[in-house]
């Protein structure tokens, strides 16, 4: 593997975490250690699962040279010595590979709870949601399982997944399985799709600016490119079995670095903004008095129509609505 993609892997792995810290820290800010939710501390879980991802992207390139049990012919696979350097490496290598499979998808579907519990309080207030919320939870979880299963179960009997000869066939090759391609890529985008549904409608609905609207859906859109990526990553290997499968790893660092990114933006974005205003305020107030400004809420800052009102909800819904508030005012 190329010293530039070790650059790359561990370079975007530690902004990342940055970003995961970030997250954490506004969480903290906003709603304090006792206001913190499930998806709060998954994110760390998730953390720990990326770094695993990119250190087994390396130690597949660096320990093992990129090989595993494909791209041979079939006279290389009978004539290749099983007390060889090359076998280790092409055994160790596709072990490594299928490991590397399921950090992935654990990630990926990690960051996806972490949305659906987001989106959960997102829309605490919103009762006809709730339905949509529930769906979600029952679809990132179906999904996982349904991946996992196709990694671990894809291939009988289980250690075919590395044998070199004879030929155990596509589907027990780790590195360019097309039942692994095929199933977490059509239930990646398609898990990614109903999520994406969920907000971006109440996003297009809230009375704010264009340039808000669309700045906000930017932020809850980036999905896409994480779709974009999978799809990617799929089309190089099919095409090339053999270079493709390390081009496609490249693709694979990317698109779960910027699922890291997306999954982590939202909370961010709200924890800067609330630090912005209180810093801008505080500026201000420093100055003159507030009765001085004629400051308040209702009169200084865009009054928005909500897709749904806040009275007679209940300590937590409140909270719900007011991070809806905090999401849909003008940046």
């Amino acid at each position: 593997m190329p010293s530039e993609f070790n650059t790359e892997a561990f370079t975007l792995l530690g902004v990342g975490a940055l970003v995961v810290v970030a997250r954490t820290v506004s969480r903290v800010y906003l709603a304090g250690f006792k206001g913190l939710w499930a998806d709060d501390y998954l994110m760390p879980f998730a953390t720990v699962v990326y770094g695993l991802e990119t250190a087994t992207a390396y130690i597949v390139g660096a320990w093992w040279h990129g090989l595993a049990n494909n791209g041979m012919t079939d006279e290389q696979r009978r004539t290749l010595d099983p007390n060889s350097q090359e076998y280790e490496y092409r055994v160790n290598g596709s072990k490594t590979q299928l490991v590397g499979w399921s950090l992935y998808t654990l990630l990926l579907w990690t960051l996806k709870l972490c949305m659906t519990i987001f989106y959960h309080r997102f829309t605490q207030s919103l009762e006809y949601m709730r339905p949509r919320i529930l769906v979600a939870y029952g679809l990132v979880i179906s999904t996982y399982l349904a991946t996992e299963l196709s990694i671990l179960l894809g291939c009988h009997s289980f250690h075919k997944n590395w044998q070199i000869y004879p030929d155990p066939g596509n589907h027990c090759q780790p590195a360019i399985s097309r039942i692994d391609l095929y199933v977490t890529v059509i239930l990646n985008v398609l898990s990614d799709l109903y999520l994406l549904s969920i907000p971006i409608p109440l996003l297009w609905k809230a009375d704010v600016p264009l340039v808000s609207k669309l700045s906000l859906m930017f932020i809850f859109g980036g999905a896409v490119f994480v779709m974009a990526a999978g799809i990617l990553r799929a089309a190089l290997v099919i095409h090339d079995p053999i270079g493709g499968a390390s081009a496609a790893g490249s693709w694979a660092v990317r698109e779960t670095f910027v699922a890291v990114v997306v999954s982590n933006l939202p909370m961010v974005y709200q924890g800067l903004r609330r630090l912005t205003k209180a810093v801008a305020t505080s500026s201000l107030f420093s100055k003159m008095s507030r009765s001085r400004l004629g400051y308040s809420r209702s009169t200084d800052e865009p009054d928005f129509e909500m897709v749904a009102s806040p009275t007679s909800k209940s300590a937590p819904q409140l909270a719900a609505f007011e991070t809806q508030q905090e999401f849909f005012k003008s940046s």
